[in-house]
């Protein structure tokens, strides 16, 4: 009898099993109580060839509506909306998409009393990624964007890689593609 060899795993071999399962997915980052505008965000985990991952997960981070996090280490010491988790994670379906309801964001107190854009604050774990990715959500058209200290610091040019675009067949419905490379990657921060 003879040994196969067996695919490396270097996220692990049980990463699907223990993070993304239905009892550890969350997908409803607000629950339908929660104050603000209603948001469904489709997102897309693409490879370098544009290919959809089939096994990444995707965990996301974002204030009330008042722009209040639900954190105890938020420091504007206010009450957040209890109906607004603030927090999602979903693992990716065979064409690498997860969707996500919630509900569009507030600004943020960012640097030097700059408020920032309505946003949402992303992690992306995948096959072959050592390291967890971070990026943002901003919406697309918003005019708060223009003043973002975040995306300022971003190339003009590539600031569209951190936009979601509304769905204008569905009013609420928003999609956004997470390329982790190649053309139109999206742009990742170090943190």
């Amino acid at each position: 009898m003879g040994l196969n060899t067996t695919p490396s795993q270097t996220v692990g071999p049980f990463f699907s099993f223990g993070l993304t399962t239905e009892k550890c997915c969350v997908r409803n980052i607000a629950n339908p109580q929660a104050k603000g505008e209603r948001v469904v965000l489709t997102c897309r985990v693409l490879d370098g060839d544009g290919v959809g991952l089939p096994d990444a997960m995707v965990e996301i981070w974002q204030a009330d509506a008042q722009g209040i996090y639900n954190h105890p280490d938020d420091p504007q010491h206010k009450t957040c909306d209890p109906a607004c988790a603030g927090f999602g994670r979903m693992g990716t379906t065979e064409d690498g998409v997860c969707k996500f309801e919630t509900i569009r964001p507030g600004r943020v107190a960012g640097p030097n009393g700059v408020d920032q854009a309505p946003h949402l604050n992303v992690v992306i774990f995948a096959r072959g990624m050592l390291k967890q990715l971070y990026t943002r959500i901003y919406f697309s058209g918003d005019p708060a964007n223009q003043n973002d200290p975040a995306l300022s610091l971003v190339p003009p040019e590539r600031r569209d890689t951190l936009m979601a675009k509304p769905d204008p067949a569905h009013p609420g419905h928003w999609s956004f593609d997470l390329r982790l490379q190649g053309e139109k990657e999206t742009v990742f921060f170090d943190v």
